[in-house]
């Protein structure tokens, strides 16, 4: 459906009352959004992709519950998405380490061999550090960089004031930046 003729408030209602098609307006709208939060929060394509499907499938179940509490459908599907990687990650609580082996390798033709593999593990340190944040910390990053959400958006989706996300956000920028400051020096060391 354009976006123009997109009624969400409609759509929800007519999904409420088991209007398959309706619901099927909604995944459309929002499998995109869904599956890259829960990509990045759990670093694996394949329990990305079940996961996704599981949180929509909860949705599907529930949407007769859905109350519009003045937030957007949205929150909830990531609320449904944030309990879902928590069980998740709390279900894998014995392995220490999270594979990064599914990440894309972007590749430039300008880039020699040796700047892609820098490029690479640079990014693969930094999603492992952010990995190693509160839950919060990387749902706050996720809407920030990956969905690029504001933070007014942000905090409807973390029931949050917009004052408290902005300090959230700094909060975690020092703290990475410190992480990191630490983790250059212990390399260095060595």
């Amino acid at each position: 459906m354009p976006e123009l003729e997109f009624n969400e408030e409609e759509v929800l209602s007519r999904a409420s009352q088991g209007d398959r098609e309706a619901f099927g307006l909604l995944y459309e709208r929002y499998i995109d959004r869904i599956f890259n939060y829960v990509y990045y929060r759990t670093g694996n394509l394949h329990d990305a992709e079940d996961l996704t499907a599981r949180v929509f499938q909860r949705a599907m179940n529930h949407i007769h519950n859905y109350t519009d509490r003045g937030v957007p459908f949205s929150a909830w599907l990531y609320r449904i998405a944030h309990n879902l990687v928590a069980n998740w990650h709390r279900d894998r609580s014995r392995r220490q380490e999270i594979p990064l082996n599914d990440l894309p390798v972007i590749q430039s033709k300008e880039d020699h061999p040796e700047t892609t593999l820098v490029h690479t593990q640079e990014q693969e340190s930094l999603l492992k550090l952010i990995r190693q944040l509160p839950p919060e910390r990387q749902t706050l990053l996720i809407l920030k960089f990956v969905e690029d959400m504001s933070n007014a958006e942000i905090g409807q989706i973390m029931g949050r004031s917009e004052g408290a996300v902005k300090s959230l956000y700094h909060r975690t920028l020092l703290a990475l930046r410190d992480e990191i400051g630490d983790r250059n020096i212990n390399l260095e060391g060595e």
